[in-house]
């Protein structure tokens, strides 16, 4: 968490705020969010945001340059847009000021978010970044597209390869357990059991539940807000997740929670068959 629907939801709320604003001053209150090899965020003083890229979870930001801004939200990280500069907080780790006067902040309660200042050539080498595969969003993924990237790990549970950011780039924790819902698939699945039906279902349910989530602006449980400090509203829609002991939408059965890939994961046990080890 933030998920891919909520780091696009995070970028649109910025492209709206941020254009045409000059940099006054970059403040960094805790230098290890900066991850090592970066460049001194002192550089973009004098510069504008001017693009406002995503791949997977990472945010990708231009100023008209060569450099390249590369932010990771991690678990609790928030990029927040004031109107008017405000009293530093506690977790405020990195400011942005204005020539207008307003402000963009980091906020991190955990402070495991990282920041890179590079170039086009440098985004080679941002931990993971260069390593991401498609997301479900993406005109070229298919059913087919996600069989050729699991075919070789027959073995694997489907949870676990469905959180693979080399397989499939934006799917955390909580959209992987809809996403397996909506298949019907069970989260202990290993790849080589599903059938094609199967690897179309899932390829569908990825690319609908994440549209579905980005228009409800993503999911807040307790952290995640966008640029303008709002929540989103898919928390509202979530079929499983978090829902233990609640009755299945689909056919009443109780909901259950079991660890997958060290991973708390929702399912229904009816809707949702357990591999043959497990019946």
């Amino acid at each position: 968490m933030p998920e891919l629907p909520e780091v696009e939801t995070v970028r649109r709320s910025l492209l709206q705020l941020l254009p045409q604003k000059k940099i006054t001053a970059v403040e960094v209150f805790k230098p290890q969010i900066i991850a090592a090899g970066g460049a001194d965020l002192a550089q973009l003083v004098g510069r504008e945001f001017v693009d406002f890229g995503r791949r997977g979870k990472y945010l990708l930001f231009g100023f008209g340059g060569d450099e390249r801004l590369v932010v990771h939200l991690r678990m609790t990280g928030k990029l927040l847009y004031h109107a008017e500069a405000l009293p530093r907080e506690k977790h405020d780790h990195v400011r942005f000021a204005f020539a207008d006067g307003s402000e963009l902040v980091y906020n991190d309660i955990r402070a495991f978010g990282r920041f890179w200042l590079t170039d086009e050539q440098g985004l080679t080498e941002v931990s993971g970044l260069n390593s991401l595969g498609m997301e479900p969003l993406d005109e070229e993924f298919s059913a087919e597209y996600w069989r050729s990237r699991v075919a070789k790990r027959p073995r694997a549970m489907v949870k676990a390869a469905l959180l693979d950011q080399h397989i499939v780039a934006g799917l955390g924790n909580i959209y992987a357990d809809e996403v397996l819902f909506a298949a019907g698939v069970h989260p202990e699945r290993p790849i080589g059991s599903l059938t094609a039906e199967e690897d179309s279902k899932l390829a569908a349910a990825m690319q609908q539940i994440l549209a579905n989530a980005i228009a409800n602006r993503g999911t807040t449980f307790r952290d995640y807000v966008d640029g303008n400090n709002e929540k989103g509203g898919y928390q509202n829609f979530l079929q499983v997740f978090q829902k233990k002991g609640q009755p299945c939408p689909n056919c009443g059965c109780t909901i259950e929670r079991i660890k997958v890939a060290g991973r708390s994961s929702f399912f229904c046990p009816v809707c949702q068959h357990p591999p043959k080890s497990h019946e």
